[in-house]
């Protein structure tokens, strides 16, 4: 009985790393997701370079955006491979937010994407004063970091929940999917946010 138990489980793993994990479809899955990456990184510098004003005038901007679209895209990507190993492990099987393993992971991203982000506009303020430029101020680099940070972290967390959800109910392995799909809407949608929170303190 035990060694038919280890065929069974030998016949799983097999018919798993069959589905999921054979050089085939890791490739066929990733590749087209890799390659709009790259294109949505394009689409971030386009925007970047479109922000000459902004930057000109709210001095401290240039030094926190790198650590802005960086920190979305490590939280988010973070996020999204923990979804994908829980939904492997069967821990969550639908979009059901009373599930805690769900909930859990989506607040404690976001709770990382707030203090995450105040260090960041606060970082940007010391390092501006250290290396003798002009800084924004504290309170402005800190509105901007935040802001942009939070709201994009709301859109990129329950993106990545539908992501990860629904590309393993059509066949997919949310791993090959959701990181990269993530890292390049939340690249685009980090330059948009800080885009519109600087027009705002801007006009403040």
């Amino acid at each position: 009985m035990p060694h038919r138990d280890r065929e069974n489980d030998d016949s799983d793993v097999g018919q798993y790393l069959g589905e999921y994990a054979s050089i085939s479809s890791i490739v066929k899955e990733a590749l087209p997701f890799e390659l709009i990456a790259v294109v949505g990184g394009i689409v971030s510098g386009v925007i970047l370079s479109g922000m000459t004003s902004e930057i000109e005038m709210i001095p401290g901007l240039l030094i926190i955006i790198p650590g802005i679209m960086g920190l979305r895209g490590n939280i988010s990507s973070a996020l999204g491979s923990r979804l994908g190993s829980a939904i492997h492990m069967g821990l969550i099987t639908n979009i059901d937010f009373k599930n805690k393993e769900l909930s859990n992971n989506i607040v404690g991203s976001m709770i990382l994407t707030i203090l995450i982000s105040i260090f960041l506009g606060f970082l940007g303020h010391i390092i501006s004063l250290l290396l003798g430029l002009e800084s924004a101020g504290l309170f402005s680099l800190i509105l901007i970091s935040l802001l942009s940070g939070f709201f994009s972290g709301i859109f990129l967390s329950f993106l990545s929940v539908f992501l990860a959800i629904g590309t393993f109910k059509f066949g997919l392995d949310p791993d090959n999917v959701v990181t990269p799909s993530i890292a390049t809407i939340g690249d685009i949608l980090s330059m948009i946010m800080i885009f519109i929170i600087a027009r705002l303190v801007i006009m403040l």
